[in-house]
């Protein structure tokens, strides 16, 4: 018997569900609060702020709160390449000061070697000042 009025229900729903009926929802979410609380002022409120958001908005509960959470993931993906952006930049700029400092410590190495074979050569190394 239980079997019986469980696929008896699994029927109709899937046939509300499956037919595209859309404005069903704001009527199974209410009902479904007053059947699992027994709390009716609890499914009423519900189904006003689901009216409200439906007037302001032009769109049930379900998509508004699906395009606000888009729109936050969104915000996030774009906050997240800045800040990639900034870290790039920053590292390339790090990595042109180190080059340029590297570039100047064999800079002044080649210099000093140069001068050191230049005496060699003249045979500066025996005169003293």
């Amino acid at each position: 018997m239980n079997f019986r009025l469980f696929r008896l229900l699994t029927i109709i729903l899937s046939f509300f569900f499956l037919t595209g009926f859309v404005p069903l929802f704001s009527f199974v979410g209410p009902g479904v609060t007053v059947i699992t609380s027994g709390n009716v002022y609890k499914a009423s409120a519900q189904f006003i702020i689901n009216k409200k958001i439906e007037k302001e908005t032009g769109k049930n509960s379900l998509m508004f709160i699906k395009e606000t959470l888009n729109k936050v993931e969104t915000d996030k993906k774009m906050e997240k390449t800045s800040l990639d952006e900034d870290l790039i930049k920053l590292l390339e700029n790090r990595i042109k000061i180190t080059r340029k400092k590297l570039d100047d410590q064999n800079l002044q190495k080649l210099v000093k070697k140069r001068i050191n074979i230049t005496r060699l050569k003249l045979n500066l190394n025996n005169i003293t000042q």
